[in-house]
């Protein structure tokens, strides 16, 4: 075992050289660009808007000129490319059976965003063999020529979701204002908080489906005072969504609503919280390389 994790971290340290960040040009020189930011959105509980919200904050970036990939992690109920109106080909599946290379299943958008779809059925990425390992970081680590990496994880909270979470950079959790959401929400906090050791994590709290600015104040200020008292967890308010009919409109045409409808008080939220995801330094992240090693290194 002690053999196969040093080789590993070998290949860990080898992808980190194949995908530092690019140079780009600035006024009077040349200077490294930041590295690829990776933000994983998830929630407690499924129906709670976080697919929407994921990939519509991917379009807000790309809006704003970053190359923004969009990874469905969810491995049982892969729906990224539903909400998107995309039949991929290929999925992560195909990629982790060494079926498929990275550039292969990589799904152009018409909206300026790429996707990695989910693998559908394909249950634990932690039982991955050492090969299939190895082959997966290798393709993955191509992903630092994106600026941001948006991964929608799973509802709920499976060791895939916590593993992906654990790697990021960020990582939001959508609640809404229903008891069962709240409830939920702090549950995927309390095992995020107990599960990551030596937890470093950017964790927001994101609450889609308000009626009102004080509606979204209100449940955020329960959940990030309750995880403050008993988890002795810092957890920031990103912002919420407003329940907006535009919404349900856009899900239905599949056609992501920042684009159904840029002026609907649904598409300003999402712009705000980029903007306030902007102007928040994140951990100082080292990109995909380090997400990498992260997600795999430990070997569970």
């Amino acid at each position: 075992m002690a053999d196969q994790a040093q080789k590993l971290r070998e290949l860990v340290g080898s992808s980190a050289s194949a995908g530092s960040p690019r140079k780009e040009k600035g006024g009077g020189g040349s200077e490294a660009r930041k590295a690829t930011r990776i933000i994983a959105v998830s929630s407690g509980k499924g129906g709670v808007g976080k697919t929407n919200i994921a990939i519509n904050l991917a379009l807000a970036y790309s809006q704003a000129g970053k190359k923004v990939i969009v990874m469905d992690a969810d491995l049982g109920l892969a729906n990224v490319n539903v909400v998107l109106g995309v039949i991929p080909r290929y999925n992560l599946y195909h990629l982790i059976r060494k079926q498929k290379t990275l550039a292969e299943i990589l799904v152009e958008t018409t909206y300026g965003i790429k996707i990695i779809a989910g693998a559908s059925g394909f249950s634990k990425i932690a039982n991955l063999s050492e090969e299939e390992r190895k082959d997966f970081i290798a393709e993955l680590a191509a992903l630092s020529n994106a600026d941001v990496l948006i991964i929608d994880c799973a509802a709920g909270v499976s060791n895939n979701v916590i593993s992906f979470i654990a790697a990021a950079d960020d990582a939001l959790i959508v609640t809404t204002p229903e008891p069962t959401a709240i409830t939920d929400a702090y549950g995927i906090i309390k095992i995020i908080a107990t599960e990551i050791e030596n937890l470093d994590l950017g964790l927001k709290l994101v609450v889609n489906r308000v009626r009102s600015v004080v509606e979204g104040k209100k449940v955020a200020e329960r959940v990030i005072n309750i995880a403050g008292q008993f988890l002795n967890l810092k957890v920031d308010y990103l912002g919420f969504v407003y329940d907006d009919p535009i919404v349900h409109s856009s899900v239905v045409r599949q056609k992501p609503f920042l684009v159904f409808d840029p002026k609907s008080k649904a598409s300003v939220c999402i712009r705000h919280l980029l903007g306030r995801l902007e102007h928040v330094d994140y951990r100082d992240g080292k990109g995909i390389p380090v997400f990498l090693k992260k997600l795999f290194g430990s070997g569970k």
